[in-house]
């Protein structure tokens, strides 16, 4: 054999293996993470939530009220809203394994919890107005700018996020017809 052979058959491998623990990861549960992108942005907001707690009066005490509420919300995006979110780039490629199909169990409970999600919006909307009226009493900028961008990413959340990982359910659980039983 031509070393050229050897070098692509060893990276034909190469791939190969890497793609059986993808598989392998996808398929026990693992390899669904919600993409860096978003959980940058959510660690952002929470770095910002949090200064505004310590920022004391009105727009602090508003802020405690935001972060209350907005704890098991976030925990929920993570553990089932955001992750299948993580296929999106493989399935618009036209990639599709039936190692994807773990991805439903998340899918089907976003699909169940869809009506909590949107009523924890607006309680989260309704938290982030009175923190937006408090930060304007007491001139504080960026609890008023983070009241804004919190609002503006539930929106996003429910317009955008929510419905296209439910999308991808919907494809995977059509493409899985052609898994084996």
């Amino acid at each position: 054999m031509t070393p050229i052979k050897v070098t692509t058959i060893s990276i034909f491998a190469v791939a190969l293996l890497i793609s059986a623990a993808h598989a392998h990861a996808q398929a026990t549960g693992a390899g669904f993470e919600v993409p860096k992108a978003m959980k940058s942005e959510h660690e952002e907001l929470h770095a910002d939530l949090e200064r505004l707690t310590m920022a004391g009066g009105r727009t602090g005490e508003a802020a405690k009220g935001v972060a209350a509420l907005m704890e098991k919300h976030f925990t929920n995006e993570n553990a089932y809203a955001l992750p299948p979110l993580s296929l999106l780039v493989p399935l618009s490629e036209g990639k599709f394994s039936c190692s994807m199909t773990g991805v439903l169990n998340m899918t089907d409970k976003l699909q169940a919890e869809m009506p909590t999600m949107i009523a924890e919006h607006k309680e989260i909307v309704a938290a982030l107005q009175q923190l937006a009226t408090a930060a304007k009493a007491e001139r504080n900028p960026d609890g008023i700018r983070f009241a804004e961008i919190l609002t503006a990413h539930a929106q996003g959340e429910e317009q955008v996020t929510y419905p296209t990982a439910q999308l991808i359910g919907l494809y995977v659980k059509a493409k899985a017809a052609q898994c084996p039983k």
